[in-house]
């Protein structure tokens, strides 16, 4: 995170990073000699980096509590509908801020309706005879998404230029417009929800074997199922609303933490949220140093990363035969 805030437009020495942040957390040491230098590192850079990482974590440990709840190594929050739901509450709020119904409504609360509305959706859909069906969930998830991506494109169709500049933030996703006051409520959820699921670790474990394993072994899957389900969504929307759409975050992330230290959820999320924290803010470093001074959207590079690695799990994947 030092590194990523020191190298931009114009490169900042680490040493004068170290300082910087050291001297607005801890009260510390010398204030910068340069108030430009001192406006770049902490009021632009840093909530940017810290975002970002908040940002990875939370969607990885979502990915990862997805793909146990409903058993389906290819699940996240992008295939269960969760970011599709976020972006058309974002663009609605764009587009039509200015209503009577959209009034006083920001964009980020909007994004985050969007996201636990499509959750709501999935979580009714997959239902059968009172029982959350884990193939149900999947399918219904697929199913929103496409209507809520149909939604979200017909709302660009009628927004102005100007309108379709603001859109593209959240379709693609970015962390550039992050700032001190987005963290708090964006950190406090994504560290509370990760320690919460990671207590849960132990009955994730027990949920890898099947329902009826579960069950015999005391796992009360019918109403463990939804509050990982709730807590899921409620982390994804939290992130998606201040950073936009990123996809294959909660795919990629999860598997790479279980190919190397194996599926124990206790030791498998804190893992994860550790190694989506630096992959998206490597991610945010690359988007704007391969194209200086342009930035390229978080989106863009994480689905090209993400897309073969979708592919190759697919032919690694015997179960799914």
């Amino acid at each position: 995170m030092i590194v990523a805030i020191s190298i931009g437009a114009v490169n900042v020495p680490v040493g004068d990073v170290w300082s910087i942040v050291l001297h607005h957390v801890t009260g510390t040491g010398t204030a910068p000699a340069d108030p430009a230098l001192d406006q770049i590192v902490w009021n632009f850079r840093t909530p940017r980096v810290v975002l970002a990482a908040l940002a990875g974590a939370g969607l990885a440990v979502s990915g990862a509590v997805l793909q146990s709840a409903v058993s389906n190594p290819l699940a996240d929050p992008t295939v269960l509908g969760f970011s599709y739901g976020a972006t058309l509450g974002a663009v609605l709020a764009i587009t039509l801020g200015g209503s009577v119904a959209l009034a006083g409504v920001g964009v980020s609360a909007a994004a985050f309706a969007g996201a636990m509305a499509a959750g709501a959706l999935v979580f009714a859909l997959g239902q059968r005879r009172g029982r959350m069906a884990p193939t149900r969930l999947v399918l219904a998830g697929v199913a929103v998404g496409y209507v809520f991506l149909s939604a979200t494109s017909f709302v660009q169709i009628q927004a102005t230029p100007n309108e379709l500049r603001s859109v593209l933030f959240w379709t693609l996703g970015s962390v550039a417009g992050a700032q001190w006051d987005q963290l708090p409520t964006v950190g406090a959820v994504v560290i509370a929800t990760t320690v919460l699921l990671s207590l849960f670790g132990r009955r994730l474990n027990v949920l890898l074997a099947g329902d009826e394993s579960a069950t015999a072994l005391g796992v009360d899957v019918n109403r463990l199922r939804p509050l990982l389900l709730v807590l899921s969504a409620l982390l994804t929307g939290t992130v998606i609303s201040v950073a936009g759409g990123i996809g294959f975050v909660g795919l990629m992330i999860p598997h790479l933490v279980r190919l190397s230290t194996g599926a124990d959820h206790r030791r498998l999320l804190p893992l994860t949220a550790l190694l989506g924290a630096v992959y998206l803010v490597l991610v945010d470093l690359l988007s704007r140093t391969l194209d200086r001074p342009n930035e390229l959207p978080l989106g863009i590079l994480t689905a090209l990363l993400g897309a073969p690695f979708f592919l190759w799990l697919l032919r690694r994947n015997k179960s799914l035969d």
